[in-house]
């Protein structure tokens, strides 16, 4: 992961803890949780909710949620002022994550959040926010026409079903084996082979009992595996009615492991996934050493492969079809054997794409559910987006959008009612502020049965689309205009690229735009970001990825306030449209906004120029908690360019004329468009995978170290290298031409040794795919482990012995000057004989220390008093004080002792450090 810079506490004697921050409440008279430190480095209190955690030699910034956050797809994100800082570890209770901080530098931390898939988990009220975005959205669009072919009615075929359990397996960088285990639907009766349709769920609880459930792997005893594999049979029973073969398997094992994965399991779940193949290759030719229920289906036909992914499992199977046509390296992958199957096509539902590096040579259908609570920034759309011009631009990727879906329903293990374990509408539902879009009760939001029958019918088509070459279901698909009646009443929208379109205008290809505003997809900046402050909901399209802005992903952003303002798109090379029949756009507008009308034209090298049309244009039904800014695809035809004498073989430019008075508009891009689902070509590219490095500091001498990278395959192509500086977490980008063999990726990381203690830093690099490569290992780097002891601290009383109304203090010092900062907490414990009450100290010093206020009198000792000492890097002592008040009272001498706290219990430490002090009466 991408590191969070280390946070440095000021050096003051004494930081309050306990009562600081809701969340992390801490009952009187009991010490406070061992890790508990709400002060950021300027003194002022962190975000409810937040604090630094653990000991000095392994400290971590964590957040608490006040409501339970559930395991899911989307990964969990802390950000600083809008930048990555990393991924946090879960925690069990599922209320805690917590990112381990290195050695970055002395930056500053400020403005934290907490994000998952877009959406923000630490706003106070969320779905108060949500609503005001969107209080009276706009209707369903109108139902399309219906397509000639409808592929969600049911076959011929009465289906059987069985499963089977397999010894389980080691996969890299997993701890625990795991599963191999399945359930099979398979057709009754069918002759000859029959082509394979292969199911992974995605990333939910493992584990249950009654209604608790966890993420633990394997399941401790007395609750069982959570059977999410067993959600698709609807799915599979319609496509084995119609002559597939189905399997559908279980990936608990890698769900309970993957958070410490840096690509989120994508690689272990494209391992899962081939080892299933292999042994279904095995199956095919010996059939007798084959499970019961694959022995009595007819032969799987290999060569003739769907694999269908929902949510991670999206992203895994995405890896899968990527390593069976472009090998990964051996120590990284769980599979060794040869590629002995054909993957024609994956079904992506929900889909995370972390390393946002889709396979662009296997055709793909990506389903995004409008009203999606955990991917849900719809950041699945980069799958058909991220594959533009990367190869040869023959396989067809597809985006479907499901106004109403939400992201588990397409899974009935994951649905309420329906599921053996307990489950939930992902989207949520507070009744006190209703989403107008997405809430339950909404005209807008699907049932989980018509959610699920929508899906069924969408993987289905794209089944009979690429196993079965039937042409007639691709209206469906790639945004002709047309509807499955089998997915009624759901409304379902589609856009694509590849396959038949060609002549791209694409804003990555270096146009140039007059009258309207070439915007980058990802960037912190609202001027130059393409939506905008202002934006109620996000857009599928600029779906971050763990950078803070990225050059070359761009779109142009046009805004008008008369009719007749015209938008112009030059490329910088001529664009040949010959042999298309129309030009396809991808455009979106404003969610709720209607009536929006482009008059459409193009100018070819000559000059001459040509009307081809009109589109009107509607946006999605969207509030502030969707991501409801997706492009419709719009086509004109061509034939107004034809007669006009337009040379369609060199067109220089395209113009957009606004025809409604005012209004926005985002055009993605516009390509030629023919009829036709060509067959794809696996292009001859190379691979690229970057690996990860942990090296020693060492004593002293400066060592170089690379970065290890592999590039493997064939040719050579073009990536963007992103290198992050680690004092910062800033990046920094540069085009590579990378070359099978070659060391063209060169990041050398400088490291010097010393014997003063500190942080393990990381050195972190990202890639990603331009043109002519692909990339499957997106992340890693070097990190260099600090191999020097941390420092023995000593105690010595300054004024240990006061009158009251002084200060105690007492001075910490460190054997010897660290790097980094060092911090102890201690609690107060009772002593011997009487004790220094919240009426003796300062009552500003008591609210720093514990958040508590002098009355009710009582002793230290039961107020909850727990503080930190903090040294500053370099540092090598600091003092601690305890300001005490001088008051009338005749009383005895008291005294207060402060024991030191050991960090990973949260208890005072029996043999750690002591600081004790005693005040006497001043009258």
């Amino acid at each position: 992961m991408v590191r969070a810079r280390r946070i440095w506490v000021t050096a003051t004697a004494l930081l309050a803890v306990a009562g600081a921050s809701p969340g992390v409440a801490v009952a009187q008279g009991q010490p406070p949780s061992p890790v508990d430190r709400s002060a950021a480095s300027d003194g002022t209190a962190l975000p409810p909710g937040w604090r630094i955690a653990g000991g000095r030699s392994a400290p971590e910034l964590e957040w608490r949620s006040d409501r339970p956050v559930p395991m899911g797809d989307a990964r969990v994100e802390f950000r600083s002022d809008g930048r990555l800082l990393g991924a946090p570890r879960p925690g069990a209770d599922g209320h805690t994550f917590q990112l381990p901080l290195d050695g970055h530098g002395g930056g500053e931390l400020s403005g934290l959040e907490v994000w998952s898939g877009g959406r923000r988990l630490d706003e106070r009220n969320p779905a108060a926010a949500g609503a005001t975005a969107a209080a009276r959205p706009s209707a369903l669009p109108a139902p399309l026409p219906a397509n000639p072919v409808d592929p969600g009615k049911p076959g011929s075929y009465r289906t059987r079903t069985g499963e089977y359990s397999l010894k389980s397996v080691k996969l890299p960088g997993l701890a625990a084996p795991v599963e191999m285990r399945a359930v099979v639907v398979a057709p009754v009766g069918a002759s000859g082979k029959r082509p394979l349709a292969l199911f992974l769920h995605g990333r939910h609880s493992t584990c249950y009992k009654g209604h608790d459930t966890t993420g633990a792997w394997p399941c401790k005893s007395g609750t069982q595996p959570i059977p999410s594999h067993r959600g698709y049979l609807r799915d599979q029973r319609l496509l084995a009615s119609q002559g597939y073969m189905t399997v559908s398997i279980s990936a608990n094992g890698i769900n309970g492991q993957d958070f410490a994965a840096e690509d989120g399991g994508a690689q272990a779940r494209s391992s899962l996934v081939r080892l299933h193949l292999a042994r279904w290759a095995d199956w095919a030719a010996h059939p007798e050493t084959a499970p019961s229920v694959v022995r009595r289906s007819p032969r799987a036909d290999l060569s003739e492969v769907l694999l269908v992914g929902h949510s991670r499992g999206g992203e895994g199977v995405d890896r899968a079809a990527l390593d069976s046509l472009y090998p990964p390296p051996a120590g990284e992958d769980g599979y060794h054997g040869p590629v002995r199957w054909k993957v024609r096509g994956t079904v992506l539902i929900g889909p995370t794409v972390f390393g946002q590096n889709p396979a662009p040579d296997v055709p793909s259908v990506t389903i995004l559910p409008g009203c999606d609570g955990d991917v849900s920034d719809l950041q699945g759309e980069l799958y058909v987006d991220g594959t533009r011009a990367v190869s040869n631009g023959s396989a067809l990727h597809s985006a479907v959008y499901v106004i109403g879906a939400d992201h588990n329903f397409f899974n009935s293990e994951w649905t309420p009612g329906q599921s053996a374990a307990p489950s939930e509408d992902d989207f949520g539902d507070d009744p006190h502020h209703p989403d107008a879009v997405c809430d339950k009760r909404a005209a807008t939001r699907l049932t989980a049965d018509q959610q699920h029958r929508a899906g069924s019918t969408y993987i289905a088509a794209a089944a009979r689309l690429f196993l079965a070459g039937d042409d007639r279901v691709r209206p469906l698909l790639d945004g002709s205009g047309k509807r499955a009646p089998s997915a009624d009443p759901a409304r379902v929208l589609s856009h694509a690229v590849g396959a038949r379109r060609g002549g791209g205008f694409l804003p990555d290809g270096g146009v140039s735009v007059t009258g309207a505003r070439l915007c980058d997809a990802v960037d912190p900046s609202p001027a130059r970001s393409c939506l905008g402050e202002g934006a109620k909901g996000m857009s599928p399209h600029f779906a971050q990825w763990a950078t803070d802005r990225e050059p070359g992903r761009h779109a142009i952003a046009l805004r008008w306030t008369r009719a007749g303002t015209a938008a112009r798109v030059s490329v910088p090379r001529p664009v040949s449209l010959a042999g298309a029949e129309e030009l396809a756009l991808r455009l979106f507008v404003p969610p709720n906004s209607r009536g929006t009308q482009l008059d459409v034209s193009l100018t070819d090298t000559s000059g001459r120029k040509a009307k081809l049309g009109r589109i009107s244009a509607d946006g999605l039904p969207g509030s502030g908690r969707t991501a409801s800014y997706w492009a419709r695809e719009f086509r004109v035809p061509l034939t107004a360019a034809t007669r006009a004498g337009l040379r369609l073989g060199s067109v220089k430019s395209m113009e957009l004329t606004s025809r409604s008075a005012s209004g926005q508009a985002w055009l993605m891009d516009a390509w030629g468009w023919r009829p036709g689902t060509p067959t794809a070509r696996a292009a001859v590219l190379p691979r690229v995978d970057v690996g990860r490095m942990t090296v020693n500091e060492g004593d002293s001498g400066v060592r170089t170290y690379r970065v290890p990278v592999q590039v493997s395959g064939h040719g050579s192509g073009q990536v963007r290298v992103y290198v992050f500086d680690p004092a910062t977490g800033a990046a920094t980008d540069r085009l590579v031409t990378v070359r099978p063999g070659g060391h063209d990726i060169d990041v050398p990381v400088r490291v010097k040794g010393n014997t003063r203690y500190g942080l393990d830093v990381s050195h972190d690099v990202l890639v990603k795919a331009v043109r002519g490569a692909v990339v499957g290992s997106y992340r890693g780097g070097i990190t260099v482990h600090d191999d020097d002891p941390a420092p023995k601290i000593t105690v010595t009383p300054v004024a240990d012995r006061v009158a009251e109304g002084q200060s105690l203090k007492w001075r910490l010092t460190l054997s010897e000057a660290v790097d980094v900062g060092l911090s102890q907490m201690f609690t107060v414990v009772p002593g011997t004989g009487p004790e220094l009450s919240t009426k003796d100290v300062s009552a500003r010093w008591l609210q720093q220390a514990g958040g508590v206020k002098p009355d009710p009198e009582r002793a230290l000792s039961k107020a909850g008093i727990s503080v930190w000492v903090d040294i500053e890097p370099g540092r090598t002592s600091v003092d601690v004080a305890v300001p005490t008040v001088k008051d009338t009272v005749k009383e005895p001498t008291e005294s207060v002792r402060f024991q030191q706290v050991d960090m990973s219990t949260g208890e005072p430490k029996p043999d750690g450090l002591v600081l004790t002090g005693s005040v006497r009466d001043a009258s």
